[in-house]
């Protein structure tokens, strides 16, 4: 309307708190205020929050995690403490940046240590224990190297570690210990072993 005064938008103004002359846009609107405009500048307000956010985290005996900045379409993993890009990451619908809280590597880690726990009652140093008492190699084959950690199915006692072809051929045997008793001594040649009587006709042994 012709006469009306229209105020004009400042094109600065000094931050109470860096005392830097910044553009209005650096501050955050407040209808309170004579100008429409916070006291303190965008960057201010954000470092004073950071502050006031660790101060009552330290004061409740809470970790404070440090502000990482890291390229675009990586991650920090809070677990190793690697950046690593997205693609090293399990998708997670629910989270805010839709990706899980660990990368692929430590929720491998965190798996094996709860099958571990779960399937044997062991830990990790528990494991690598029998495996350095064992000298490193399977107690079988005393060659392979240890990867699967082997147990009584009927009491659940773990017996120690074996390599792969161990402990399959151990679950072929049924874990029966006359079964392999009987194959051990079929290998060294004294076994009993059918004899033929006719064609197609053995005898077994009394």
């Amino acid at each position: 309307m012709a006469g009306e005064l229209v105020a004009e938008e400042p094109n600065g103004k000094e931050c109470g708190k860096c005392g830097r002359e910044l553009p209005p846009a650096s501050f955050a609107r407040d209808r309170n205020r004579r100008d429409g405009l916070q006291v303190h500048c965008r960057e201010c307000v954000a470092e004073y929050s950071a502050a006031h956010y660790r101060r009552r985290r330290e004061a409740m005996g809470k970790t404070v995690r440090e502000r990482v900045d890291v390229p675009e379409g990586h991650k920090l993993c809070r677990t190793c403490g690697q950046v690593k890009p997205h693609s090293e990451w399990h998708r997670n619908a629910t989270a805010s940046d839709g990706l899980a809280t660990r990368c692929k590597a430590c929720k491998a880690v965190q798996g094996r240590r709860g099958h571990l726990k779960r399937q044997y009652g062991l830990t990790e140093d528990e494991r690598e224990a029998l495996v350095s008492a064992q000298r490193g190699v399977c107690c079988i084959c005393l060659a392979a190297s240890p990867v699967h950690v082997d147990h009584c199915h009927e009491t659940g006692r773990v017996r120690g570690v074996l390599c792969f072809s161990c402990n399959a051929a151990l679950g072929q045997f049924k874990d029966q210990p006359e079964a392999i008793r009987r194959a051990a001594a079929y290998v060294e040649g004294t076994a009993w072993k059918p004899t033929l009587v006719a064609p197609g006709v053995y005898q077994l042994p009394s």
